[in-house]
């Protein structure tokens, strides 16, 4: 008998097994109609109801004021990297970046293209030997940038700013891995952007929430894929949208409020991390290099007492059923991304193997 498979995959990420079911269910037969959703033209009423529907529960959800535009668009995070600075600019020369890994290096690198970049490498290591962030009183920051950019959660170290930073400038992140993972005060951020491929829905899809004074301020040359303002102008749909991420991401909204939303999940991500964090501590034979004060809880990296049996381990984890362990190439290793729909029993089922494998192969 084959295994119950987990899928720690960093994204694109697993989804609920209820939003699989119910997306499977209508697949090709969506309301009775005899069509899937995803063959429904995006300017019928039954598709607009669709993406109405989405945008109201993101917006309960995260509690999103009303002086907030949501744009559901395309080009994943990596299009909000050059959409940002298109639209946010305005008549400033600079933008403010807080670097502290892979990710916050790839939006820098993306920005420079139209402003200059003053950049705060912001990564360092506390007392103990451990990796973290300074605290964001320690920032140094252009005051006269348009805006202060920073990515909240780097999938890649497994290295997350669980604070909102304190700055005169408007705020700008990269939720695309923490995002709806527990609450956030909006009304703090100028623009919050996020890749849907790890907690929202399938990829293809992104989500940008900008404060309503912040439109009408884009480039001349911003193409208008990228145009905060004509997106929100056409509600989204200036071209044919994803319309079929769009409607998972829909089912993935009512599935968290089902759960009780946002303060019931950050307490299982909570619970799921905590759950990790707290063996591999414990061990010997594994280790996460991260400061407890800047543990991601949606990213686990973590590396064996003997590199030498990391192919070993990915091996055996893969054949009780555990997937895409592997750490990014950039840190080795292996990950083990939790996100929303990673329940509480593959966690369970993760430590499990490992207390098997460590024992298995620890040296005495």
């Amino acid at each position: 008998m084959k295994p119950q498979v987990y899928n720690f995959c960093a994204g694109p990420a697993m989804l609920p097994t209820a939003v699989m079911a119910k997306a499977q269910a209508e697949f090709v037969n969506w309301q009775g109609k005899g069509v899937s959703v995803m063959e429904v033209s995006h300017r019928s009423k039954e598709y607009i109801a669709i993406a109405e529907k989405a945008e109201r529960d993101i917006r309960e959800l995260l509690n999103i004021p009303n002086n907030y535009q949501i744009l559901f668009c395309q080009g994943g995070g990596r299009g909000q990297f050059a959409a940002a600075p298109l639209n946010l600019l305005g008549d400033k020369q600079s933008i403010s970046y807080i670097e502290t890994g892979e990710w916050s290096r790839a939006a820098i690198v993306e920005g420079k293209k139209f402003a200059s970049a003053f950049v705060h490498k912001a990564m360092t290591r506390d007392s103990n030997g451990k990796v973290c962030v300074e605290d964001s009183s320690l920032w140094k920051t252009d005051p006269q940038a348009a805006y202060l950019h920073y990515c909240p959660n780097e999938t890649i170290e497994g290295v997350a700013i669980n604070e909102v930073p304190q700055t005169d400038l408007d705020l700008v992140a990269d939720f695309s891995s923490t995002i709806l993972s527990q609450p956030i005060d909006v009304s703090k951020f100028a623009l919050i952007y996020a890749g849907a491929q790890k907690n929202i829905g399938p990829s293809g899809l992104a989500i940008a929430i900008v404060r309503d004074d912040l439109l009408n301020k884009a480039h001349i040359d911003t193409p208008s894929i990228l145009n905060y303002t004509t997106l929100a102008g056409a509600g989204s749909m200036y071209n044919t949208p994803p319309t079929y991420s769009w409607y998972l991401a829909g089912l993935v909204f009512e599935w968290l409020k089902d759960l009780g939303g946002l303060e019931a999940v950050a307490k299982l991500n909570q619970a799921k991390a905590a759950l990790l964090y707290d063996y591999i501590d414990s061990s010997s034979f594994y280790n996460n290099d991260v400061a407890p004060s800047n543990r991601s809880l949606m990213n686990v990296p973590f590396t064996l007492q003997n590199d030498s049996l990391d192919a070993e381990f990915l091996k055996q984890a893969e054949e009780n059923g555990l997937v895409t362990l592997k750490g990014h190439r950039i840190v080795g290793g292996m990950r083990a991304s939790i996100y929303n729909a990673m329940p509480i029993e593959g966690v369970q089922a993760l430590v499990s193997f490992m207390q098997i494998f460590a024992k298995s192969h620890e040296v005495k």
